[in-house]
């Protein structure tokens, strides 16, 4: 017995003695213990680039772009209600850029060094949650990625109106709040920290913003309009919110079209149609058709032509099985050989995202100046706006840069018309929305232009509406958070792509 003390006093000391610094001895001294909030900021710009959710709902339903495959990818083509893609915007808004930007809104807010970035986060965070309250319409706005910071796992959802009103507030509140003078972020990837540019940015989207209330509460649209262009809106196509893809972070629509999804894609016959007989130089810039391809395997360079005038998009309407009724009338050798986003320009791996532009801007403009909410004349503004697309064009490279005469020849020969001004305007609207899929589908809900045919294609989902509104929230969302989205159903109405948002009135 007395053998077994002096045993366990011994593995004591010994024990002891083992455990002096173990804790240090099991921290990884190169572990990543903080981040800096710059490079949290730049993470929630790059998350913010538009995806597969875009193409298989948003440039559907403006009937820009089409795909005729059933299967997995069943959704906008057919008015189908597809969980697993309509939760493309809610899965990527929250989960990869509103958490990065509500830690990265909390670090800066009360340190004087940092506020630059506090208030360009603030703006980015308006814009990313503008995108999916337009999508989905009641969102979880004010208790949105705050599980780590408050604890709070199911955040209650907030009505639209609500979301809009603080929004627009944090836009101009924090646009004015920029100042050249505090130290800026030169490490931001989407101006460089050029302060100028990010207080044009926010005011952009205060005009984008006070736009959507056009239906709502044009009053209120008219006051922040004046405020926006008080504060200042972009100046040429240099402003444009613009985030330059590269290999290691290549472009998602790029890396679709070049991808998994590349035979499936396919310009819409209205979008193609109206540039052909507008005559309009963007075609050629856009488009490619494999003349010839009876399978993908013929979409090869050898067969591309890009000639504006053989160019023939795709008709809604039809699925894979059923669309070679419109291939013998088109007399194509297979649905194959229908006109394609052009996957190694527009489409490239490298191809920039576009965000908010210039030519949106100023197309913005022109209506509010219809309206009588701005001054300055609308034929000058919608002019500008025809030639800032056609100009920006060029950040795609040589080969979609549309030369100056036919640009020149475009505008003289499509002026502003009285009484069609709003048609007009919003036509445009939607061609310089063109992969910009969220914008371009939130600008025709809330003026209903370009005019544009419903989708025929049989057995819709669609129970009430012609064309669809909003996209249904995720099954994650009925199961985890279902109290809080019952709650947000009762108040905007039913779960379905039926349901229009509040902006979105009749």
């Amino acid at each position: 017995m007395k053998k077994l003390h002096i045993y366990l006093a011994v593995l004591t000391v010994f024990l002891s003695s083992c455990d002096k610094g173990f804790d240090k001895m099991n921290i990884n001294p190169i572990a990543l213990t903080s981040v800096d909030p710059a490079y949290q900021f730049n993470t929630a710009i790059l998350q913010g680039a538009f995806g597969y959710n875009n193409l298989q709902y948003e440039t559907i339903i403006v009937k820009q772009m089409i795909n005729p495959f059933s299967g997995v990818g069943a959704a906008g083509q057919y008015n189908q209600d597809n969980r697993s893609v309509t939760s493309g915007n809610w899965t990527r808004g929250y989960r990869q850029v509103i958490r990065e930007l509500v830690d990265v809104v909390a670090q800066t807010k009360d340190v004087p060094a940092r506020a630059n970035l506090y208030n360009m986060a603030r703006i980015w965070k308006a814009y990313q949650f503008m995108l999916l309250t337009d999508t989905y319409g009641d969102i979880p706005y004010f208790q949105a990625g705050k599980s780590y910071l408050e604890g709070i796992a199911n955040p209650e959802y907030d009505a639209q109106e609500a979301v809009y009103a603080d929004i627009l507030n944090e836009l101009e509140s924090a646009a004015a709040a920029l100042n050249a003078s505090n130290p800026v972020i030169t490490s931001d990837i989407l101006y460089g920290g050029d302060i100028t540019k990010w207080k044009r940015f926010g005011y952009s989207l205060l005009l984008r913003g006070g736009m959507r209330l056009s239906k709502v509460d044009p009053t209120k649209a008219a006051e922040l309009v004046g405020k926006a262009v008080a504060g200042g809106v972009f100046q040429s196509n240099n402003d444009n919110a613009l985030l330059r893809h590269t290999a290691a972070f290549p472009n998602p629509v790029g890396s679709q079209l070049n991808g998994g999804q590349a035979d499936f894609f396919y310009l819409a016959e209205d979008f193609v149609t109206h540039l052909k007989t507008t005559n309009d130089p963007r075609l050629a810039s856009i488009a490619v058709r494999y003349s010839g391809a009876k399978s993908p395997v013929d979409q090869k360079e050898v067969n591309a032509n890009r000639n504006p005038e053989v160019q023939i998009g795709m008709p809604l309407g039809y699925d894979n099985t059923t669309v070679s009724a419109a291939v013998t009338r088109d007399k194509l050798a297979s649905l194959y050989e229908y006109s394609k986003l052009d996957p190694t320009r527009m489409a490239g791996l490298n191809s920039p995202t576009l965000f908010v532009t210039y030519a949106q801007t100023q197309f913005l403009l022109a209506e509010a100046a219809v309206r009588k909410w701005t001054t300055g004349d609308p034929a000058t503004y919608f002019s500008n706006g025809i030639r800032a697309h056609m100009e920006q064009l060029a950040v795609y490279g040589a080969s979609t840069a549309i030369p100056e005469a036919a640009i020149a020849t475009y505008v003289k020969n499509n002026p502003l018309g009285a009484g069609k001004e709003l048609e007009q305007i919003n036509t445009q609207y939607w061609i310089a929305s063109f992969l910009n899929g969220p914008e371009a589908w939130a600008n025709f809900r809330r003026t209903g232009f370009p005019a544009l045919t419903p989708n025929p294609f049989p057995g819709s989902d669609l129970k009430t509406e012609t064309f669809i509104r909003r996209l249904t929230y995720t099954d994650a969302e009925l199961n985890v958070n279902k109290v809080n989205v019952q709650k947000a159903i009762s108040r905007q109405g039913p779960d379905l792509l039926d349901t229009r948002v509040w902006w979105d009135k009749k």
